[in-house]
């Protein structure tokens, strides 16, 4: 059994490459109950040096700067675990922002399950999109227990701004692989509970998760894509028993079939018929399969009165 003590220390890691909202994200690390032992700042490579001086220059010797090559967001998370002497661990992106009490309520459940190797907890989005306002497990739910074969179903998701993690598990598990661009995160609380590390979650909305166009998290094809990614190097590298080989590619069944109704949505929206119709077709495994069977048959009826329906819903959703 790992033990964490009762007053366990506690690093703020924050990678940016994008200064925009770092002054949100620090303001709301100094605003923290518990006031966290080390906040790393790792610079990677980011090309408004003007604007994450005047973020940091508030806080003066209370956060550590360290500066990289642009190498990636994993990369850069993985430089501010190493340099880190705290025992947890708190990580957060440079466009989120924490609730006052989200470091007391994260890091007493460490103090209370000397066990827990990972926690966290829910959020609410904020900015540039139509989910501003609903929280994070209201689209992403955790349900039941956090083990390795329900985060390949994707049945417990883990918002990354709303993590704190024992610093051993992390450099056990191998940290951040930087070879993946979108969803290094997801890769590595597999490989961490593979290893036997324990995840559990709080319900709690600490985080405000900000949507905008610079987020790495991309649009919908690239949210299906990022998972399937990480999917498909699980079953190609991981010594998976047969019933998690198959949750694994029951999941990615469905991520494929979503994959192509968020494809046949695009080529619809450029007018491009006959390649939304093919993308709809293999979009048949999807849970909501008889809405693309309408789209289907729609499409070869009355395609351009489709299209402006469609057009008409997506500028009613971002209005």
């Amino acid at each position: 059994m790992r033990v964490v003590s009762r007053s366990c220390s506690v690093a703020v890691v924050i990678p940016v490459y994008h200064a925009r909202f770092l002054a949100a994200a620090l303001e709301s690390v100094f605003l923290q109950s518990h006031t966290p032992d080390e906040v790393i700042v790792v610079n990677d490579g980011a090309p408004d040096e003007a604007s994450m001086q005047r973020a940091l220059a508030p806080y003066g010797h209370r956060v550590r700067l360290i500066t990289q090559a642009n190498e990636g967001a994993g990369a850069a998370r993985n430089r501010g675990i190493r340099e880190a002497r705290s025992e947890l661990i708190a990580l957060l992106d440079a466009d989120d922002r924490w609730l006052p009490h989200f470091l007391r309520e994260q890091v007493s459940r460490f103090a209370d399950d000397p066990r827990l190797d990972l926690s966290y907890t829910d959020g609410v989005y904020i900015g540039q999109t139509p989910l501003a306002g609903r929280t994070f497990m209201s689209t992403c739910p955790s349900q039941g227990p956090v083990t390795f074969e329900r985060l390949l179903a994707q049945a417990c998701t883990v918002l990354l701004s709303s993590v704190v993690a024992r610093r051993s598990a992390l450099l056990e598990a191998g940290l951040f692989d930087p070879g993946i661009r979108r969803g290094q995160d997801f890769d590595l609380w597999l490989r961490m509970a593979r290893l036997g590390a324990r995840l559990s979650y709080s319900q709690q909305v600490l985080v405000l998760r900000r949507e905008h166009q610079n987020n790495l998290s991309g649009g919908p094809i690239d949210e299906i894509e990022r998972p399937l990614a990480v999917l498909r190097k699980a079953l190609s590298t991981m010594p998976l028993q047969d019933h998690e080989r198959a949750v694994a590619c029951r999941r990615i069944r469905t991520l494929e079939a979503a994959l192509a109704k968020e494809c046949g949505k695009a080529h619809l929206q450029a007018g491009n018929f006959q390649a939304a119709c093919d993308a709809f077709d293999q979009a048949r495994a999807d849970v909501h399969a008889w809405k693309v069977r309408v789209a289907r048959l729609a499409l070869r009826v009355v395609p351009h009165l489709v299209r402006r329906i469609y057009l008409a819903r997506v500028a009613s959703a971002a209005s």
